[in-house]
């Protein structure tokens, strides 16, 4: 008796989500060895240079940084505790608003975003280089991205 197939895929490599899921583990373990020098997860790289790049163009809170790095709000508050106890960003009373906290880096904080952010784009750079030369190809996969991120509401 032939069993009938549970999946609409003739083989798993053929599901977009199953591919996903494996590029996904993969860049997450590699991004670990990357951040591992730091002492910082991902989440936290990602707090932390949403914190420097955000500082830059002003006052920023911790809703500011989970509305950018669509984190919920819980989340960034305790990703922000670690960073401020590893001495690597402060928060402080907001001038205009009482109940928000104002983050900013501290001079350690800035410069491990920086060097981590340079291990980072190394990283991503030797991990997209399999896609080749071909840069319309990245090119088509940083559209794609934003659009499904955007389409389901994240």
């Amino acid at each position: 008796m032939v069993a009938q197939s549970l999946f609409s895929f003739e083989s798993p490599d053929d599901s977009p989500g199953f591919l996903l899921w494996q590029v996904s583990n993969h860049w997450q373990r590699e991004i670990k060895k990357a951040l591992e020098q730091f002492g910082l997860t991902h989440a936290q790289f990602v707090v932390l240079a949403a914190a420097y790049w955000l500082g830059q163009q002003g006052t920023i809170t911790q809703t500011d940084l989970a509305a950018h790095a669509r984190i919920d709000k819980m989340m960034t508050s305790k990703l922000l505790r670690t960073l401020e106890t590893k001495g690597l960003l402060l928060r402080a009373e907001h001038t205009t608003d009482t109940r928000a906290k104002a983050i900013s880096l501290t001079p350690i904080g800035v410069r491990t975003a920086v060097q981590a952010a340079w291990a980072v784009e190394e990283f991503e750079n030797q991990f997209f280089a399999s896609l080749g030369a071909d840069a319309a190809i990245l090119k088509q996969l940083k559209t794609l991205l934003p659009t499904i991120i955007k389409a389901s509401h994240i």
